[in-house]
């Protein structure tokens, strides 16, 4: 299967260009051993293909203990886990948003550019002097996903092409 994979960056906090406000949705922190992390990552990525979607319990495992400083948080609908954003601080000033998603419930239903709207402005917290926020999405990922990014701000800076 051909996929197209294209890398999106911001270097300064002020080219956010923010989703209009959804009440009732937030971003929560997680504990990094959290059992929803796994729970929440496997629903976004099984429509998509992810790799979260299908692996083991031994395999979280080592995913968590190979990431020891990755960030989590929850994204929530009136009180209801609705998503998730994953921030891996990088040495330097970078920070990569890994995952980003809604649970398949909460997709179409006019809340991807607020979550990503909170999700962004919470990159440029995760360690002091961040001066880049960057990330990858996939043609194989929801089709508003590339679009929402470039809304809220994001440039291209590379695509490659892939066969999956």
């Amino acid at each position: 299967m051909q996929e197209t994979v294209t890398y999106v960056e911001m270097t300064g906090e002020d080219q956010l260009v923010p989703a209009a406000p959804v009440p009732g949705l937030t971003l929560e922190p997680l504990d990094h051993g959290s059992p929803l992390i796994p729970d929440v990552l496997a629903r976004i990525g099984a429509p998509y293909g992810w790799k979260s979607a299908r692996r083991t319990e031994e395999e979280w495992r080592a995913w968590f203990a190979g990431h020891p400083g990755r960030v989590f948080r929850l994204l929530a609908y009136e009180g209801e886990a609705a998503g998730i954003v994953t921030y891996d601080p990088h040495p330097g000033d970078e920070v990569e948003i890994v995952s980003f998603g809604l649970l398949p419930d909460f997709v179409g239903k006019g809340l991807g550019g607020h979550a990503l709207t909170l999700g962004v402005r919470q990159a440029w917290q995760v360690k002091p002097g961040v001066r880049r926020v960057w990330l990858h999405t996939s043609s194989l990922d929801h089709p508003n996903a590339l679009p929402n990014y470039h809304r809220r701000g994001f440039r291209t800076f590379r695509t490659e092409e892939r066969v999956r």
